[in-house]
């Protein structure tokens, strides 16, 4: 067993493949053997989160989900601590499995109860698995409604109950981001045989909090995954021979009238990632010089010889990007597209052949669009785009031949003919005006480089990204001018 942090590189399966692993390994294992061992994995987990806890209540739904639990609930029982189970089976219908394990707990002295204890030190949510194809209803429904409305830890078994395994999107308000109250505490998930994409994106870090995996001793070798955690990035270092052109030159062009500030940050975030040289194409002429960063080259758009560069187009860009647009995506030696370059394209057929043309060509090109800048470039809703983040992201990379990082809770980095992979570095205090800038301009210097393919490129600037703010000071407000800075 170990825990999911955003340094691990692992490899995600839906849930075909995780049955496919689940079926493979009870052939060869005598009959019982996995829920046993989940069981028992439960039961560790569960002691090491609340060691002292007097009253552990497990809630267990009807199937092998439930089983998990009562098998846990027995282990807890043998090792002095005072499970107390409500069970919505029925000994008639329950599988074979989950009723070996009912009788277990029974054996062991289990507390069974018709309703939750008045008071718990830790919650185990056994409820459903992953084939759940519905919210939860009825009992089931205020069940989980108090345990994650109360101030004791949750632990969820394989996933928590409702969340949509593979797309991380919630089917019930409880499990819901923003649906526990202010002293509600931590939870955590105990995913079993396999690492499910769900727990890692869209509603599912909130839902499932701290991720663990025991693979209760069963390979997958054979099993197709959907996607995988990128993990830290490798260390580089900078030859010693080298100088600014070694490290390429970037323009970064937005910044209409009002709106030059969004420019300004990507470009101050370049600078500090390391690119060479630092072009601020602004939209708005009255700007000559931002004082407080020399370094940084203000020039006019239609001077730059993007030909030559690597290029950043849209932050701040208002309408005015639109008319910047055609020579950029078809004459940028490397390029990104953020903000309202994105929803200038998602308006325009025209633009969007050009891009696509560039895709053909094969010319390094990123989005970095959010959620809504999606759905406008897919032509749906915003929710369609949350209910499947993978597929969003792999449709517009397909569609564009680009690489694509759709933002979010979860960060999805997708390009054509490769695996999908969520970046878990970031959290909440990214949730700020201007930080996507910033992660736009940290794109374009990890490019302008010319060190690693785009891909490899965007993935390493966008764990980077999410990293400074895991290490941000307690006591510091994030801003993104200070994220621009790498926190200096």
């Amino acid at each position: 067993m170990h825990r999911i942090t955003p340094a691990t590189t692992a490899s995600l399966f839906g849930i075909e493949a995780t049955r496919h692993v689940e079926h493979a390994a009870a052939a060869t294992l005598p009959p019982h053997t996995l829920m046993q061992r989940a069981g028992l994995a439960v039961a560790r987990l569960a002691m090491a989160i609340t060691p002292h806890a007097r009253t552990v209540w497990i809630a267990c739904g009807p199937g092998n989900n439930g089983g998990d639990g009562l098998e846990a609930a027995a282990q807890l029982q043998q090792r002095g601590f005072a499970p107390v189970v409500t069970w919505l089976g029925h000994e008639g219908n329950a599988p074979p499995d989950a009723l070996a394990s009912l009788q277990h707990a029974r054996a062991a002295g289990v507390a069974f109860a018709e309703a939750p204890p008045e008071r718990w030190d830790l919650a185990v949510d056994a409820l459903l698995g992953i084939g759940a194809s519905r919210a939860p209803e009825g009992t089931m429904a205020d069940w989980l409604q108090r345990m994650h409305v109360a101030a004791a830890p949750v632990l969820s078994v394989d996933v928590p109950s409702s969340l949509n395994a593979e797309s991380g999107a919630a089917a019930m308000e409880a499990t819901a981001p923003g649906a526990r109250g202010t002293g509600a505490a931590a939870r955590f998930c105990l995913s079993l045989l396999t690492l499910k994409p769900g727990l890692f994106t869209a509603q599912g870090r909130d839902a499932a909090g701290e991720v663990w995996l025991d693979d209760l001793g069963c390979s997958a070798f054979d099993a197709v995954p959907v996607a995988w955690l990128a993990g830290a990035p490798a260390a580089r270092t900078r030859l010693q021979a080298s100088h600014k052109g070694s490290y390429g030159d970037m323009a970064v062009i937005g910044g209409a009238p009002g709106m030059a500030g969004a420019a300004l940050l990507a470009a101050s975030a370049a600078l500090h990632a390391g690119a060479g040289r630092v072009f601020a194409g602004l939209l708005d002429s009255k700007v000559a010089l931002d004082t407080s960063q020399p370094e940084l080259m203000v020039r006019d758009p239609a001077t730059l010889d993007v030909g030559a560069m690597t290029v950043v187009c849209g932050c701040g860009g208002g309408a005015a990007v639109r008319g910047v647009l055609p020579r950029v995506i078809s004459t940028a030696q490397r390029l990104v597209i953020d903000a309202d370059a994105l929803n200038a394209i998602a308006l325009d057929p025209g633009l969007q052949t050009l891009l696509a043309a560039r895709g053909r060509r094969r010319q390094p090109t990123v989005l970095t669009p959010h959620p809504l800048e999606a759905a406008r470039l897919l032509d749906i809703g915003t929710a369609a785009v949350q209910a499947d983040r993978l597929g969003a992201a792999q449709k517009l990379a397909d569609r564009f031949g680009a690489v694509v990082v759709l933002k979010g809770s979860g960060t999805v980095v997708a390009a054509p003919g490769a695996l999908p992979s969520i970046n878990l570095s970031g959290n909440a205090r990214l949730a700020s005006a201007g930080t996507g800038d910033v992660l736009a301009g940290m794109v374009g210097a990890a490019l302008a480089s010319g060190l690693l393919p785009a891909l490899d490129a965007t993935r390493d600037a966008v764990w980077h990204h999410g990293d400074l703010a895991d290490h941000w000071p307690a006591d510091a407000p994030l801003t993104a001018g200070a994220l621009a800075r790498g926190g200096r």
